[in-house]
């Protein structure tokens, strides 16, 4: 196999039509540190990022046959975003306190609309998530690196392969969009 001078998307026909996995390694290899940083940025912890990464290429052998991929570089970027999306929205109110430590068991058992708050949140968080999965392939890359990423135009020109114009009408549509589903 040699993979080291061909594009992207040439690996991904490859892949497509052998479904030999050495291909699959060879665009993973190219971008599992970004993936990695990407899970890391949403999941905080080390340990949890790298299972997530484990996941997310497993989870590339159906979902690369499945899709008609352009821009694969962006479109594992947010293959890796929704996977943590989701582990989070699976873990959201789960989270450890130590019962032995008094400041934490009395502010929380003191507060009653605690958990009222924060369900609405996490409510609006879930249709916020959902609204953005709605949203189509190009405009939900955009929107995301502009919005949650915080990326200028340009980066987000140079990380999708996106023309700077596009880019701005991605986000301007997407966020039309997401005002509409949310019904702002």
């Amino acid at each position: 196999m040699e993979s080291n001078q061909k594009s992207d998307a040439e690996i991904v026909e490859l892949y497509k039509s052998t479904t030999d996995s050495r291909y699959l390694g060879e665009l993973f290899s190219r971008y599992s540190h970004l993936v990695l940083g990407t899970c890391l940025k949403f999941l905080k912890h080390e340990e949890d990022a790298r299972d997530a990464v484990n996941d997310i290429f497993v989870s590339l052998m159906t979902k690369l046959i499945d899709h008609e991929v352009s821009h694969f570089k962006s479109w594992l970027y947010s293959v890796s975003c929704n996977h943590c999306r989701q582990i989070l929205r699976k873990n959201k109110g789960s989270f450890e306190v130590d019962i032995d430590d008094e400041k934490y068991s009395e502010s929380i058992m003191e507060k009653p609309d605690f958990e009222h708050l924060n369900n609405e949140k996490e409510e609006l968080e879930d249709r916020l998530g959902d609204c953005i999965e709605s949203l189509k392939e190009e405009q939900k890359f955009c929107v995301t690196l502009f919005y949650l990423e915080k990326k200028r135009y340009k980066e987000i020109a140079d990380l999708t392969g996106f023309d700077l114009n596009k880019v701005k009408s991605y986000i301007q549509n997407g966020k039309a969009n997401l005002q509409k589903c949310m019904g702002v």
